[in-house]
């Protein structure tokens, strides 16, 4: 018999065969072939693709092993299939192979040991497996989205033998790691999520197995669990507000306040990830299944008895701590801080901010103040350390003495004079001029200026100082201005302001008389002041009457006008409501004549003196 697949293995067709042997004698061949590949088929055992079959190592060449499975051709499998950590074949050696194809194009059978041990792999692994069970595997490396993890009857760290399953990053642990890649050589217990027996795939997850066995675990933990317990637990995460502590089955919160006694600035001072702590049990909330932490709490509290260590009075060291816009806090001890007003730094700095006095770090002496042990707080005092420069002084200070000062502040309501370091006074505007309607304290004084003034009053107990500068010199209402302005006298001036009630004339420098509007107009209601006279003019005007009592002159600028008697040390306001009709800038009631009041009043006063009248007396 003519064997074909050795003449095509020599690369000789059908056509030069039948030229070469004869057309007739090629046709016979043909048909004895055929009668032999049917009685060598009826006699070989059946083989099917895909089938794992037995083999006999018949030789190994260079790379390559010969190995017969009982068919008409022998197969030849790569030598590389046989992993490093297998014994290599030998000759006789019986082994198991995969058929992948009976007879290929040069008439050989195709076998694969490798795809035999993982198709054995793959049938050990979902006969005693399926989805949900649980089964321990080896990290064999990092691939894209997740992890390959080899399982079967023997785990292989390279992945040669067993079945190598995917595990997806998120389902590595409860919380994704940093670096997936720490577990690689290592051995894991997964829980089979799915089985693909099509593709031969198979998913896996080591956090569903870890959360179902914490569910347990937390049932169990709940349940034992009570207030003030000691108990062991990992530290899983770190926060800014504290840390998050495994106690076996649910996370506790360990706060940043229930760390230390002490002043710390972040937990990471105290605790770091994977640290084995005890902690004491403060809370437990089993509906919402919270559990608040202690550390501190294991430790007495360095407040008890803190009365007897710190009493009020006492002077202690301390250390800064923190440094904040209204103080500084100062340690006297691990977990003992007390606070330093800033009102309570200097007797005589006045500070915009702690750090002018303090920085952090710095050794300071305290007194301490107070102390509140239910809210766990205690007042500081720096000043108190040294002398207070109010003590005693209404004897440095006392009523009547002329003192210097420089102009610290100036106010509305007057200036404040430094007398000297931490000693300030209030110079207030009445008490700037007898005369001079002022203001703002601007128009009489400067920062920085050099005063002479007179204590007024002492009140030591408030701190408070009240000056005067018109006391430096007699007051001219008492005879002066009396003497020179009598009734009836007639004087020049000039305009400074016009209102609806009447103009306003200065008579010497800081000294002014009011003109009522009858007494410009004489009576004649179709002219107005301004017809009659402008700021600035100078004219001639009669001394109808001066107040000394609210330090008030009326005037005229009717010459010839008779000066009445007065009755009562006062006279109406001009243009009053409810008052008696004024005369020649001269009231008949008791009231003031005229008061020089700030500008929000005068506009009041002429807003409301628009409504009035008033019939000059001839």
């Amino acid at each position: 018999m003519v064997d074909r697949n050795l003449i095509r293995e020599f690369q000789v067709d059908d056509a030069e065969l039948d030229a070469a042997l004869g057309g007739e004698l090629g046709e016979w061949l043909i048909e004895e072939d055929e009668k032999m590949d049917r009685i060598y088929d009826k006699t070989s055992s059946p083989f099917d693709v895909n089938e794992i079959v037995h083999g006999k190592v018949l030789s190994v060449e260079g790379d390559e092993v010969l190995v017969d499975i009982g068919y008409k051709s022998e197969g030849m499998v790569p030598l590389y299939e046989w992993a490093e950590d297998e014994d290599k074949p030998n000759v006789g050696d019986t082994i198991e192979v995969l058929l992948e194809e009976i007879e290929d194009d040069f008439g050989l059978v195709l076998l694969s040991k490798r795809k035999a041990d993982r198709q054995k792999d793959w049938d050990w692994v979902v006969s005693r497996y399926s989805e949900g069970d649980t089964i321990i595997g080896m990290v064999v490396r990092k691939i894209k989205g997740g992890l390959l993890v080899n399982i079967g009857e023997t785990l292989s760290a390279t992945g040669a033998r067993g079945v190598n399953v995917f595990l997806p990053a998120s389902q590595v642990d409860i919380r994704r790691p940093q670096d997936i890649g720490e577990f690689v050589g290592n051995e894991i217990e997964c829980m089979i999520l799915k089985v693909d027996d099509a593709r031969k795939n198979i998913v896996v997850s080591r956090r569903r197995l870890i959360e179902e066995q914490r569910a347990e675990m937390k049932r169990k933990l709940l349940a034992e669990i009570e207030d003030g317990q000691i108990r062991k637990g990992v530290v899983k995460n770190i926060a800014d507000f504290g840390a998050f502590v495994d106690l076996g089955g649910i996370d506790g919160l360990l706060h940043i306040t229930d760390m230390s006694w002490g002043r710390i600035n972040h937990p990471t001072e105290m605790v770091q990830i994977d640290d084995e702590i005890e902690v004491m049990i403060l809370n437990v909330d089993r509906e919402k299944e919270k559990i608040a932490l202690g550390l501190k709490q294991k430790f007495p509290s360095p407040w008890e008895n803190v009365e007897t260590k710190y009493p009020v009075g006492s002077r202690v060291n301390g250390e800064v701590v923190n440094v904040m816009t209204y103080g500084a806090f100062v340690k006297l001890e691990d977990g003992i801080e007390g606070l330093v007003h800033i009102s309570e730094m200097s007797w005589t700095k006045r500070l915009n901010h702690p750090n002018e006095m303090v920085s952090i770090g710095q050794e300071v002496e305290v007194v301490v103040l107070g102390i509140n042990t239910d809210k766990q707080e205690i007042s500081l005092g720096m000043k108190q350390t040294q002398p207070n420069p109010w003590d005693n002084v209404t004897e440095k200070y006392p009523e009547g003495k002329s003192v210097n000062g420089v102009v610290r502040n100036l106010t509305n309501y007057g200036a404040f004079i430094e007398l000297e370091e931490g000693v300030d006074g209030l110079l207030h505007v009445s008490d700037m001029s007898w005369t001079r309607k002022i203001s703002h304290a601007s128009e009489m004084l400067k920062k920085g200026d050099e005063i002479e003034c007179i204590v007024v009053s002492v009140d030591e107990e408030r701190k408070r100082i009240a000056l005067g500068l018109k006391q430096m010199s007699d007051d001219p209402w008492e005879a002066r201005i009396p003497d020179q302005y009598q009734p009836g006298s007639i004087v020049k001036g000039s305009v400074t302001k016009i209102t609806n009630f009447g103009v306003f004339v200065e008579l010497e420098e800081e000294l002014e008389g009011l003109l009522h509007v009858s007494e410009v107009t004489g009576g004649d209601e179709e002219k107005t002041v301004e017809d009659v006279v402008k700021v600035g003019d100078e004219i001639e005007v009669k001394i109808l009457r001066v107040d000394t009592g609210d330090r008030k002159i009326g005037l005229s600028m009717k010459l010839d006008a008779e000066i009445e008697p007065e009755e009562g040390t006062a006279s109406a306001t001009a243009g009053e409501p409810g008052t008696k009709e004024l005369k020649g800038g001269m009231g008949d009631s008791s009231g003031p004549l005229f008061s020089l009041k700030s500008a929000q009043e005068e506009e009041a006063a002429e807003q409301s003196s628009e409504e009035e009248s008033s019939t000059p007396e001839e």
